[in-house]
């Protein structure tokens, strides 16, 4: 920081960054705004911007419209922001957490154990007691169980070290994979066309019950993980400088876990399994902004809804049919991901 020479000057710095930060925080806001009416125009049934304004304000009479806008359109963009939010909210706290850039929610394993869930429900009926929400509740509950079983794997006498809890998050995610697998094969080809969509994520079937159904536990999941920028900034530097400042690494370990499992469940429960995205946004904002998570975690929720919904987009209006979006983000995600395994982890972590 060139120029400081005295605390005066830091102070004048702190409130410029502070300035800055704020200003990139309402821009990406504004962005997401302005794009959600945006996109709310975009579809196979034409509808004007004016419009959009005017069915929403009362002044434009169209039965049509507005059944394809208000039940159609804003209960998916708002499941598509979300779940772009929870997702890119909880790749930032893994990735800060266990010091791995290539860390993302699913990790530890949690999207798989959400997605062999929701299969056992489609497939063999399992979560009947839950009716008509026995997909996306299996696959909540799965995201539970998952952390629970990863958590006690790594478990030893000494603690759990980050390394061990992200080893064992990828041998669960693996097996998860390898039963969804296995069940794919057994069951006959209707119920496996429905496990194999559902496994590629989409919002094709998102409406108010599903905003309804994931709204409180991701907004729980990024709440927590809000609430704790300032212990996330101080790991950062490493765990034991983080616990000489007061951080008990043990117990935000466990908050960022169930934070992450209330969000990823809560997104996987509506959209089903939808990669890179928790890989690609925190990336992003960590090389535009820095590395300060009061910053980072509140442009990765308006960075994270943005982004879905310009996926979701493409994805249902770029192609003669309307293609999963979590195609669409495997397609941009895993050239990305290749850059970051490749790139100095120094250049992106500031």
């Amino acid at each position: 920081m060139e120029g400081i020479e005295s605390l005066e000057d830091m102070r004048r710095y702190q409130r410029g960054a502070g300035r800055r930060a704020a200003t990139t925080v309402a821009a990406s806001a504004a962005f997401l705004a302005a794009l959600f009416f945006v996109t709310l125009t975009i579809g196979n049934y034409g509808i004007s911007l004016g419009d959009v304004f005017g069915i929403l304000l009362g002044s434009v009479r169209d039965d049509t419209a507005e059944y394809v806008l208000k039940d159609v359109r804003i209960p998916r963009l708002l499941c598509a922001v979300i779940v772009g939010s929870a997702l890119s909210t909880s790749g930032l706290a893994m990735q800060s957490m266990f010091k791995n850039p290539m860390a993302s929610p699913s990790v530890l394993g949690i999207s798989s154990g959400a997605a062999f869930g929701a299969s056992l429900a489609l497939a063999f009926g399992a979560g009947s007691f839950l009716g008509s929400f026995a997909v996306p509740g299996m696959a909540f509950i799965f995201c539970f169980l998952t952390m629970g079983a990863v958590y006690l794997i790594a478990h030893t006498k000494y603690g759990v070290a980050s390394v061990t809890l992200l080893l064992a998050g990828i041998a669960m995610g693996a097996f998860f994979g390898g039963l969804t697998s296995l069940m794919q094969y057994m069951v006959r080809d209707d119920v496996l066309a429905s496990i194999v969509y559902w496994t590629m994520g989409s919002f094709n079937n998102c409406g108010w019950t599903s905003f309804k159904l994931a709204i409180l536990p991701i907004a729980a999941g990024i709440a927590i993980m809000m609430l704790s920028v300032r212990e996330l900034n101080l790991i950062s530097s490493g765990e034991d400088q983080a616990s000489n400042m007061g951080v008990n690494v043990k117990r935000l370990r466990i908050m960022m876990i169930v934070a992450a499992s209330l969000s990823v469940g809560g997104s996987v429960a509506i959209s089903g399994v939808i990669g890179f995205v928790g890989l690609i946004v925190p990336h992003i904002f960590r090389m535009i902004a820095g590395p300060n998570h009061a910053v980072l975690m509140p442009l990765c929720v308006f960075g994270g809804g943005a982004f879905m919904l310009l996926m979701d987009t493409v994805a249902k209006s770029a192609f003669e049919m309307i293609l999963p979006v979590g195609v669409l983000t495997s397609l941009v995600g895993a050239p990305f991901f290749i850059y970051v395994m490749r790139a100095r982890k120094k250049e992106l972590w500031g």
